[in-house]
């Protein structure tokens, strides 16, 4: 009980420090945010000019709509196109020619005008137009065999042929990532940010609780526990669940906000949570031992700002692990980060449950009782030496 209620005054501290409100409660979330609006995986708008072509041009900008994450986006003439792929507003442009059904079923060749910016997106946007023209240009070469060999024109014969397309049964494509930290293709926009800031974020947070450690130590607080018939162990205990706990908030302030603000989906619970848990129990660990090595709540604050955010970059919070050399990636997991995004990229990206994540979980744990080891033997060398 007297380790409960001293972690219950350390949470309480730190609740009435009004500039933690914002860097626990704001900052991680707006943070989210921004990751998921400037990288998240969202659909690539395509600038369409599509006026009176006919049904076939009707046709081609109706099955480019229901192309997979691709926007299609109406523009009335090809000026107003060409101004917003200059300013960024679509990734590319098509415009198709009045004359479009016309000039294809007397047995023409039409011509779309493509406009686009360098770039990765507009690439891949071409090729998914070109899909969908060698779609409709299948059925409209059926339709032309047809009319040839049994007469008739060919817009009488489209339909026939597009009806006997769509029974076609067609290839199913299975497309499997050669690295497992390539993110699956139905993650959520945020999903992936919410995961690293929460990484970030518990430890930082947590870092940031060494120095009230220190202020307890030099105000002879801990010294007048250990006068009562309070034991050393409770003290230890009290000042560890304190700042487990001000990890778990933070945590939680993650889980839950991101959820309802972003819809971010955490995948299994169970496996979520005890990433949750176990990187929590490394935080506070850290967060023990920086302040009972330390003597100055100056050197904590500072230690806390290098190790919380240099343990952040290397550990893949900032960049993700994937884009890393191999040999920098073999160094990153030197730091108990990179088992955590490891472990949330396994729950996020693929599916994974509590068993496919329990070897990132025993690694964390690990470095919770290394840590946890050394924080308790300066806290009693500090407190009693």
């Amino acid at each position: 009980m007297r380790s409960l209620a001293i972690a219950a005054v350390n949470l309480r501290r730190f609740a009435r420090q009004r500039a933690n409100l914002f860097f626990v409660l704001v900052l991680p979330l707006l943070i989210v945010a921004m990751l998921g609006l400037v990288f998240g995986a969202t659909d690539v708008d395509l600038g369409v000019v599509q006026r009176s072509g006919g049904p076939l041009a009707e046709q081609l900008s109706d099955d480019l709509g229901a192309t997979e994450d691709l926007a299609v986006v109406r523009y009335e003439d090809e000026s107003a196109l060409e101004r917003a792929v200059q300013r960024g507003r679509v990734e590319a442009g098509l415009v198709v020619p009045d004359d479009y059904t016309a000039v294809l079923e007397a047995g023409g060749t039409a011509t779309v005008r493509w406009i686009a910016r360098p770039g990765t997106a507009s690439i891949q946007l071409r090729q998914a137009v070109e899909a969908a023209v060698a779609r409709q240009g299948t059925v409209l070469r059926a339709a032309r065999f047809v009319a040839a060999e049994q007469g008739g024109d060919v817009e009488s014969r489209l339909a026939a042929a597009a009806t006997v397309a769509a029974a076609v049964p067609g290839v199913d494509v299975e497309v499997r990532p050669a690295d497992e930290t390539v993110a699956a293709g139905d993650l959520g926009q945020f999903d992936l940010g919410a995961a690293t800031q929460l990484v970030l974020f518990v430890f930082l947070t947590s870092l940031f609780g060494a120095p009230t450690l220190i202020e307890v130590r030099r105000l002879g607080l801990s010294r007048r526990m250990l006068s009562t018939p309070t034991r050393h162990l409770q003290v230890l205990l009290g000042e560890s669940l304190g700042r487990l706990a001000i990890a778990l908030v933070q945590a939680a302030i993650i889980v839950v906000g991101s959820a309802l603000l972003f819809g971010v989906a955490w995948g299994s619970p169970p496996a979520a949570a005890a990433i949750v848990a176990c990187f929590a129990l490394v935080g506070a660990s850290f967060a023990m031992l920086l302040g009972s090595a330390l003597s100055s709540d100056q050197q904590a604050g500072a230690l806390a700002l290098v190790l919380g955010l240099g343990l952040a970059a290397l550990g893949g919070s900032m960049v993700p692990l994937e884009v890393f050399p191999d040999r920098v990636r073999t160094i990153a997991h030197v730091t108990p980060h990179a088992w955590a995004n490891d472990a949330f990229a396994e729950v996020l990206r693929h599916g994974g449950g509590l068993v496919d994540v329990l070897a990132p979980l025993a690694v964390l744990l690990a470095y919770a009782a290394v840590v946890f080891s050394l924080a308790a033997w300066f806290f009693r060398r500090a407190v009693t030496g």
